[in-house]
C-alpha cells in the first residue's frame, strides 16, 4: 500500500492535513432554511482551510460494489418527495475532479472501486456541503456504501483513503448516528432536542464511545443493545460515521456539534476530527 501511495501523481501535491467531518445531515430542508443546525455547518466551515476537493461518503447513494462518481459535472440530484418547489428548485453546480477519481481507483487495494458516470451529488452531499462551500468552487466527488457488505468493510475501506487528507481533500460522511424514520414523532417536530429515551441513550453511548477510541464497539454496533436496534435499523445512515471514524489518527482532536435530537428518533450530532 505504502509504495502504491508513493506513485500518486504530482497533481495532488502535500498539504497541511485536512480534517475529517461527520455531519448529520436530517431534512433535506435544511439546505434551504435557517437553522441551528446550517449555522453549525457553516461555522464549522469556517475553521477548515479551503479544500483541494471535497469526498463524501453519503447515506443516500447505496449500490452493490464501491463506485466513485468520476464525471466533470456531477448533476443535483433531488432523491426526496413531498417536499416544497423550492428545494427541488436548488441546483449546487460543484464541478466533478475526475483526476481524483482515477487516483483513488488506482490506489484502494481492497476492493474493486467503479467510476461511475451516471450518479451525481444527492441531497446527503449537496444539501450540507453548500453551506460550506456555498459558491460552489469546491470540486465534490462522492464514494458509494456498498450495502452487500458489513460495517468491518468500511472501516477498512475507510483506512485507505487516510493519503488524501495530506492531498488537500476533505473527506466529509453524511448521515445520521441516530436514524429510525418510521418512529417519527412527527407533534413533536418543532420541540427543542426532543428524543425517546432510547434515541438519547444510543446518543450518548455512541459519543462516548467515539471520544474514548472505542471504534471496535461502534463497528459492531449491532451488539450494542436494544437502543442501538432503534437507533440504527438500517446502517446506510450510521456508516458514513464508520467511514469518518476509521481516518481518526491518535492523537488527534474530536469536536461534537450540533449535538441534538429531533422529533423523538433522530440526532443531528456532528463531530469534526483534526489534528492538534
Amino acid at each position: 500500500m505504502e509504495s502504491a501511495i508513493k506513485n500518486i501523481s504530482q497533481n495532488f501535491s502535500n498539504t497541511e492535513k485536512m480534517p475529517v467531518l461527520f455531519l448529520g445531515h436530517g431534512s433535506p430542508m435544511n439546505a434551504i432554511e435557517e437553522n441551528e443546525f446550517v449555522t453549525g455547518f457553516r461555522n464549522i466551515g469556517k475553521t477548515i482551510p479551503k479544500p483541494k476537493a471535497v469526498l463524501c461518503i453519503s447515506a443516500h447513494w447505496e449500490t452493490i460494489g464501491t463506485k466513485i462518481t468520476a464525471m466533470q459535472n456531477p448533476k443535483t440530484i433531488h432523491d426526496f418527495g413531498g417536499f416544497p418547489k423550492a428545494l427541488f428548485d436548488v441546483q449546487y453546480p460543484a464541478p466533478g475532479k475526475p483526476e481524483l477519481a482515477k487516483e483513488i481507483v488506482e490506489n484502494v487495494q481492497k476492493t474493486e472501486v467503479i467510476p461511475d458516470q451516471s450518479w451525481g451529488l444527492d441531497h446527503g452531499a449537496w444539501s450540507v456541503i453548500k453551506h460550506l462551500y456555498p459558491q460552489a468552487d469546491v470540486p465534490v466527488l462522492e464514494l458509494s456504501i456498498d450495502y452487500t457488505k458489513p460495517p468491518e468493510y468500511h472501516y477498512e475501506l475507510a483506512s485507505e483513503l487516510a493519503w488524501l487528507r495530506n492531498k488537500g481533500v476533505l473527506i466529509i460522511g453524511s448521515g445520521n448516528m441516530v436514524h429510525n424514520l418510521g418512529l417519527i414523532a412527527w407533534d413533536k417536530m418543532n420541540v427543542d432536542n426532543y428524543g425517546y429515551d432510547w434515541a438519547i441513550e444510543a446518543s450518548t453511548k455512541m459519543k462516548n464511545l467515539i471520544l474514548n477510541g472505542d471504534h471496535k464497539s461502534l463497528v459492531k454496533y449491532d451488539l450494542l443493545g436494544n437502543a442501538f436496534k432503534y437507533a440504527i435499523p438500517t446502517p446506510e445512515h450510521y456508516l458514513p460515521l464508520i467511514y469518518t471514524l476509521a481516518l481518526k489518527n491518535e492523537n488527534e482532536k474530536i469536536t461534537i456539534f450540533n449535538d441534538k435530537a429531533m422529533a423523538g428518533s433522530l440526532t443531528m450530532t456532528s463531530i469534526k476530527i483534526e489534528s492538534i
